[in-house]
């Protein structure tokens, strides 16, 4: 259809063309002097510039800004836990990344170990990699929510019980959010680097401390609880394994003093009195 429409608007621009015929036309010329206009420039070329000036262009002659596209931060998948990605659960049983006091996940991709970070506050959200598991000479990756509603990932290391931030920062690919009182981050970081002391090299294992917190004007403050959960064994980033851990109010009746407790109790109340 496109076609026979080009060849009628060729045809009507030859037959109602005057400068063919020899006809004057008003223009731009010295006094005296027949002025003639040039000839209309019939091609395809020119039909489809003003066609798209027409169509595309803004008053201005700029094309229209096209926004960018929109990518917005990328759920984490817990189903993937244990399959294509280790992962590490604090909180009430059954919790997800979005419900569990706190969330850890890590994979490695190519050269790469990608970690997914998320906790219940309006602070930060870290985890630290230590030779043992205790806080202090560690190397800790933390994720803070400033007073701009940005997340940004920051490095830092453990000087006994302060943490001191590093300026050489071996993340990349960030991206964190702050949504419904959490927060919520993704970066990667090298398998290996150059020897350093307060960044270790993950092809190793390292005990994962994890911890959480409130945040002044972007600087971490004192982690939420006293004592933040540790793993229980050296983590390798090749070994994935979705690890629960429960809070603290849902260990209250899993500890061996309170189900001994719960027994005499039940014992007592069933054989009544003497």
């Amino acid at each position: 259809m496109f076609l026979p429409l080009l060849l009628l608007l060729r045809v009507g621009s030859s037959l109602g063309n005057p400068a063919e015929d020899g006809a004057p036309r008003s223009g731009h010329g010295d006094p005296g002097e027949p002025t003639f206009e040039e000839p209309h420039q019939d091609s395809y070329s020119t039909f489809a510039a003003e066609l798209f000036e027409s169509r595309y262009l803004s008053q201005e002659g700029y094309p229209f800004p096209t926004a960018p596209p929109v990518d917005p931060f990328a759920r984490i998948k817990v189903s993937d836990c244990g399959i294509t990605k280790g992962c590490f659960r604090y909180g009430k049983p059954g919790c997800d990344a979005e419900t569990c006091d706190y969330f850890l996940s890590y994979r490695r991709i190519g050269a790469d170990v990608e970690f997914e970070l998320s906790a219940d506050t309006d602070g930060w959200v870290a985890v630290g990699f230590s030779s043992d598991k205790k806080m202090g000479g560690d190397d800790v990756m933390g994720c803070v929510h400033d007073d701009n509603g940005r997340v940004r990932i920051h490095h830092f290391y453990n000087v006994g019980q302060w943490a001191k931030e590093i300026k050489r920062n071996p993340a990349r690919d960030e991206e964190g959010i702050f949504e419904s009182n959490r927060v919520t981050c993704r970066f990667k970081r090298p398998v290996y680097v150059p020897r350093e002391e307060t960044i270790v090299d993950l092809h190793l294992s390292w005990y994962y401390l994890f911890a959480w917190g409130p945040a002044i004007q972007g600087s971490i403050t004192r982690h939420d609880i006293d004592s933040p959960p540790v793993s229980d064994y050296m983590v390798s980033i090749y070994s994935y394994q979705d690890i629960f851990m429960p809070s603290a109010a849902y260990q209250t009746f899993s500890s061996p003093f309170c189900l001994l407790l719960i027994v005499a109790l039940t014992f007592y109340l069933l054989m009544g009195t003497p």
